[in-house]
């Protein structure tokens, strides 16, 4: 193994952790000069229990998966696996089309976490939270993040993505998440540019809307392109950023919504009922 390969081995928990810290005290900071929109629950309570659930799911990873997606791509580049090995191509454009790929991989498992019920009980846990801020980013059921991780384990495996395209991904989906679900304000022209570049938040929270149709546009967590080549793409919510609901139909309660216990009983606590992917007729705007 690479000397290099070995220290991204060796520090990737560190690499990914710093930057996690830095990402969510830069937007937290922003958050708090210059917010969107108001807050329906406090800032400390939700905070506590949102970063509670994501210390649990990376508990839970390093326990059961050591190895984790790095480890895995490691592994399936000493064994010469991937479509990336059988090609040969220089190392900047494997690192290239590896990040895009896993970023498409990415999008098509949203898309299926909201399309097929047994998933989309799963993926309430994110939807639930009834204000959307940067901890809404890290806000997944564990059961969830199992389920991504054995998706992007094999994914890295078919494609042959080297470690060092996995630990860019890793790091840009981890930040690009706690950014685009963070509660700041952006200039509306700066926005509309930047979007064409990456997921903004204007543009990811309409797919926290309340409104069905609206919940299932702008899937994309880092690259807006797929949304708009895909056909899922909403530019703005009929009502308005600061007048949208955000939130699921008839999950309001704050035990539900809030708290660790309920939100992690959630899956299987609430019934999945009138929920049609992409449906853009008969659209309920309010719960």
């Amino acid at each position: 193994m690479p000397i290099w390969q070995h220290w991204i081995l060796s520090h990737e928990i560190a690499v990914r952790l710093g930057c996690f810290a830095l990402v969510l005290m830069l937007m937290i900071l922003w958050e708090t000069l210059l917010p969107r929109r108001q807050w329906h629950n406090p800032r400390p309570v939700r905070w506590l229990n949102n970063l509670g659930l994501a210390l649990i799911n990376n508990l839970l990873v390093r326990l059961l998966f050591p190895m984790a997606a790095v480890g895995v791509a490691a592994y399936a580049g000493q064994k010469g696996w991937g479509l990336l090995r059988v090609l040969s191509l220089p190392p900047p454009w494997e690192v290239l089309i590896a990040v895009v790929t896993l970023d498409l991989i990415i999008y098509l498992q949203h898309v299926m976490f909201h399309a097929l019920p047994a998933l989309w009980r799963l993926h309430r846990v994110h939807h639930a939270d009834v204000d959307f801020d940067v901890t809404t980013g890290i806000r997944f059921h564990p059961l969830e993040i199992l389920i991504s991780l054995g998706i992007k384990a094999a994914a890295i495996v078919l494609l042959g993505a080297p470690v060092v395209a996995v630990v860019i991904f890793e790091v840009l989906l981890n930040a690009t998440a706690m950014f685009n679900h963070g509660n700041v304000y952006l200039p509306g022209a700066l926005d509309r540019v930047l979007r064409w570049l990456i997921v903004t938040p204007d543009m990811h929270r309409v797919h926290h809307s309340i409104a069905d149709d609206e919940a299932n546009c702008n899937f994309g967590f880092n690259l807006p392109w797929w949304d708009r080549l895909l056909g899922t793409y909403r530019a703005q919510p009929r009502r308005g950023h600061e007048r949208m609901t955000i939130g699921i139909h008839g999950i309001r309660q704050r035990r539900q919504v809030l708290w660790l216990p309920g939100v992690l009983l959630l899956p299987f606590s609430a019934p999945v009922t009138g929920y049609v992917i992409n449906r853009r007729q008969g659209s309920r705007d309010e719960y």
